[in-house]
């Protein structure tokens, strides 16, 4: 009875799940064709630099954009203390280009 019950409820799921909407499928397309092509690090590796650099930092939110020829992660970190910041990071080389101030949201 179990074998016949799991298939059901799976494909019912898919049927209700919201679907992500096709520019966040393309833009994760984009970035993995990125890294497949070893244009950029994954973001895993990003991750651990910032932790290894910065320890007890939470990472709320990463979006990565292309520049020009520069592809960049931007991350919104959450430091020690409720200090926030934002981080750009060269994808190409995990290199930091800027950070914002404590408290500071520059949006360029």
């Amino acid at each position: 009875m179990a074998a016949r019950v799991l298939p059901v409820l799976a494909a019912a799921l898919l049927l209700v799940a919201p679907a992500a909407p096709a520019g966040d499928r393309d833009d994760h397309e984009r970035a993995r064709a990125a890294v497949e092509a070893g244009q950029i690090l994954p973001l895993r590796e990003i991750l651990a630099r910032v932790e290894r650099e910065a320890p007890g930092t939470r990472v709320l939110e990463v979006e990565l954009e292309r520049r020009g020829p520069r592809w960049i992660y931007e991350l919104r970190l959450l430091q020690p203390g409720g200090v926030m910041r934002k981080l750009r990071v060269d994808a190409r080389n995990g290199a930091a280009l800027a950070a914002s101030a404590p408290g500071r949201h520059e949006d360029d």
